[in-house]
């Protein structure tokens, strides 16, 4: 184990820099924080470069081959956003899923965020849509970085193992098209309810940005606009809710 406590550390310049979305894409590693989070990476094989300990910080995991560093109390919270850690963190290397990885037969059920930007929101829906039993999430350009460290928390593990396919819309709706896929998108101003619509077995859902909903294209080139009844006042669902409503019925209604 090294122990760091200078922040002109070239190791901890490093780890510092993954805080910054370029330099993720740029090293191809991302952070992922919490005791829990570092137990689920392990556990579902993730790619870890290095396990991060703030000094003091006492665990049992079985680490072997993996390198470990603790921080000064200093430097580690430069690098920690949340409020109470549990002062472990990894840094976890990137899956390198592609356009080439997709496939019809294995994705199925497809869950399409177009510029979601609230990181707790994009983590809930990718943490959702592990549990409804879905194959695929795609991100339009415009959403926050799926690695962001919020995103990965909120993830709860979940994005260590379900695919994440990164596109403009045009490059995600031509492939998902061309295999046959049901383009279903959440939009207030249609009389379609979500409740009352048919799903094939092979389908994707959109959901949109949290203050504009789903682009135009999205709109334009959907097979079925779909909306959640609301018999409140509130203009709006949260678009984790929105997505979570949506995934239970498409499951619900291709298990009869």
């Amino acid at each position: 184990m090294t122990y760091i406590k200078s922040k002109d550390n070239e190791k901890f310049k490093k780890i510092k820099s993954l805080l910054l979305a370029k330099k993720r894409s740029k090293e191809k590693k991302y952070l992922a924080e919490g005791l829990r989070t570092v137990e689920l990476a392990l556990e579902h094989g993730a790619d870890i470069d290095m396990l991060i300990l703030r000094e003091g910080t006492e665990f049992e995991l079985d680490t072997r081959d993996i390198n470990l560093y603790t921080l000064s109390k200093d430097l580690y919270d430069q690098i920690s956003d949340t409020e109470n850690s549990q002062g472990i963190m990894a840094v976890i290397r990137m899956k390198n899923f592609s356009k080439e990885d997709y496939n019809p037969d294995k994705h199925k059920k497809i869950l399409i965020m177009d510029r979601v930007q609230d990181p707790g929101n994009a983590g809930t829906i990718i943490r959702t849509a592990d549990a409804m039993g879905f194959d695929l999430i795609c991100m339009t350009k415009g959403c926050v970085d799926v690695y962001n460290p919020k995103v990965v928390r909120s993830a709860m593990g979940s994005s260590f193992y379900i695919d994440v396919l990164i596109g403009s819309q045009e490059e995600i709706f031509d492939l998902l098209k061309s295999s046959g896929v049901q383009i279903v998108s959440s939009y207030l101003a249609t009389d379609n309810y979500y409740d009352q619509s048919s799903y094939a077995e092979s389908c994707a859902l959109v959901v949109g940005n949290e203050a504009n909903g789903i682009n135009d294209f999205w709109i334009d080139n959907s097979d079925i606009l779909v909306k959640i009844p609301m018999y409140g006042k509130a203009e709006s669902f949260n678009v984790a809710i929105s997505a979570a409503l949506l995934m239970s019925r498409v499951i619900v209604s291709n298990s009869k």
